[in-house]
């Protein structure tokens, strides 16, 4: 092979060399941003959730608290009611 030969043929392939590294590194770079952009949605998510659960907790310890309130209300009016119900 003669070096015009070489350099004809080279020319090409380090054309479609670099053209591979560019489309690659796109692609990475590509890839990267979405599965981070996915991560913070996700977060975004948990953290709503969290919240929301947080949330849900509250009223159902206030929610148990006026349930012992009104008990023990009934208790004190009518004692052996309350016990024929909660059997």
């Amino acid at each position: 092979m003669t070096i015009n030969e070489f350099f004809s043929f080279s020319g090409p392939v380090a054309t479609f060399v670099a053209l591979a590294v560019v489309v690659l590194g796109a692609f990475r770079t590509n890839t990267a941003k979405v599965w981070r952009e996915e991560a913070e949605a996700q977060k975004a998510r948990a953290d709503r959730l969290a919240k929301d659960l947080t949330e849900i907790k509250d009223r159902l310890t206030r929610i148990e608290d006026e349930n012992k309130k009104l008990v023990e209300l009934l208790t004190a009016l009518d004692p052996d009611r309350v016990r024929t119900i909660r059997i």
